[in-house]
């Protein structure tokens, strides 16, 4: 009798050890919905792994998923746009990491739409928090949308198109000055003042305001963080997701 309920319990504890260890984490899933390929990049935070290499080319309606780390990550997503290669030279429109196709932690030139993360925080919580960023300008429609998770998971992101209404004075064209509108610019990045880049005196919630370009952006926009000190509420806590998906294009 005590044999048999021995082989129970081993039977259950190996039963128990296979579930654990086959229990999925947080899968990151990148979707391109846009109608012409892409090359998304992933820059990690300092200190933090690189994931997938740092980028990818991913084709028209296709997605690829992969494996959150398992431990605190923190780091932002963005999509390259107008990628050509030729003669052994890679280069993007927006976007672009040093002409390489895995960026391998190196970030992006602006103006890019940017995904930032911080996920397995909170401690026994395990929350993911996500935004979606216009701070550094805008290249392409962009949401993140979580899957299974407990408390505030929103959808949150710009679908507008807003190279298609971008004012002039922010207007990023390739190639430079005739070419089409390929990324609408910050005030900060056209014009460079402490003001509009919220620096030095102006690097605080207090001095680091609004203004007519980072309105125009949360008007096409509003569930998107618009300038550095912009409302600290559109940084969402989402307990244990199953699955956190960067959409771009819709």
């Amino acid at each position: 009798m005590a044999s048999s309920s021995l082989l129970f319990l081993a039977t259950l504890f190996v039963l128990c050890s296979f579930g654990l260890a086959t229990q999925p984490g947080l899968i990151l899933t990148v979707v391109n919905n846009c109608p012409f390929t892409i090359y998304p990049a992933i820059q990690p935070n300092a200190g933090q792994p690189v994931l997938e290499r740092g980028g990818f080319v991913l084709h028209t309606l296709t997605h690829r998923s992969f494996p959150a780390p398992t431990a605190h990550w923190s780091g932002r997503i963005w999509a390259r746009t107008g990628c050509t290669y030729s003669n052994g030279h890679f280069s993007c429109q927006t976007g672009d990491c040093g002409n390489r196709i895995e960026c391998n932690g190196l970030g992006g030139a602006t103006p890019v739409t940017l995904a930032q993360f911080s996920l397995h925080h909170g401690g026994h919580k395990d929350l993911s928090s996500y935004e979606v960023s216009l701070v550094d300008g805008f290249n392409i429609p962009m949401t993140v949308t979580p899957h299974e998770g407990k408390g505030l998971c929103p959808v949150v992101g710009c679908r507008a198109n807003i190279l298609t209404t971008c004012p002039e004075k922010l207007q990023y064209r390739s190639p430079a000055g005739h070419g089409p509108v390929v990324g609408c610019k910050s005030g900060c990045a056209a014009f460079g003042t402490d003001e509009l880049c919220c620096r030095n005196h102006y690097n605080s919630p207090q001095t680091c305001r609004a203004n007519t370009f980072t309105q125009f952006f949360k008007h096409a926009c509003p569930a998107t963080f618009t300038y550095a000190h912009d409302s600290p509420s559109l940084m969402h806590d989402c307990a244990s997701p199953r699955e956190l998906k960067v959409i771009f294009c819709h």
